[in-house]
């Protein structure tokens, strides 16, 4: 399942019709994979799967219904490589100080980006080819807590934790994640441009790499770790430095 590329290879991307997700199945195509992507909008999943064209395919999956997830991966079939990018925090990324939190409420925050990760995976690893990977996803708040944001801290932590207990129970099969930094995706569209670049700039501008990364930047995160065959268990910081300071 390794070498110089992922040529004749199958790769699932589950939040693959939008941002790092998308970007990891444009790089995987080039290198002559065969793509599969899953995600919750059928709508956005058929775009997606025009863009990247033949070689192609997706289905609408919500990674929050797990009989939803089992039949995604009984369709798809064998593959070699899982990347999971699908990206809801939840409603309390930033909920409020622990005396304030609704604890019904807070356990939202781990529906998709941990027990999505966690049900994708107890679906996947049947149909993983010996040798296959999986990748995570998880947040540099996991590095570095702010102020009434314990939770979101808790979440992606435990990502990283998953990911080192699940590469020792599903070897051969390696599984690591990736921590990514501020990343240039869909979701700052939703803020005025001059105001976007103005907060781009306060947040990045002590970093020694001064600016947010782009989806393909990440992307290359994602397929080294699809083809890097002696590596497993691994958190792998693509943040432009912001964990150094």
């Amino acid at each position: 399942m390794t070498g110089a590329s992922l040529r004749n290879q199958r790769v699932v991307v589950i939040g693959g019709s939008s941002g790092i997700g998308f970007a990891i199945a444009e790089g995987a195509r080039r290198e002559g994979a065969d793509v599969v992507i899953g995600s919750s909008n059928p709508d956005k999943v058929a775009d997606a799967v025009t863009r990247l064209g033949g070689g192609a395919a997706g289905q609408a999956v919500d990674v929050r219904d797990e009989p939803g997830v089992a039949r995604f991966f009984a369709t798809i079939g064998p593959f070699d490589h899982l990347a999971y990018t699908a990206g809801d925090w939840g409603p309390q990324r930033d909920g409020g100080g622990v005396a304030d939190m609704d604890l019904t409420q807070a356990n939202e925050t781990f529906a998709v980006r941990f027990w999505g990760a966690l049900a994708a995976i107890k679906h996947a690893q049947p149909h993983i080819a010996p040798g296959g990977s999986i990748t995570l996803t998880d947040g540099m708040i996991a590095h570095r807590p702010r102020k009434n944001a314990a939770l979101g801290t808790a979440m992606a932590g435990a990502i990283e934790h998953l990911t080192r207990g699940l590469a020792v129970e599903l070897a051969p099969v390696r599984v690591n994640a990736v921590c990514p930094g501020y990343v240039l995706t869909e979701v700052w569209e939703r803020i005025p441009e001059a105001e976007r670049a103005a907060r781009l700039q306060r947040m990045t501008e002590r970093q020694p790499l001064p600016r947010a990364g782009n989806p393909a930047e990440l992307a290359e995160a994602y397929l080294y770790l699809m083809r890097g065959g002696f590596t497993t268990g691994q958190v792998l910081l693509v943040d432009g430095g912001l964990s150094l300071i």
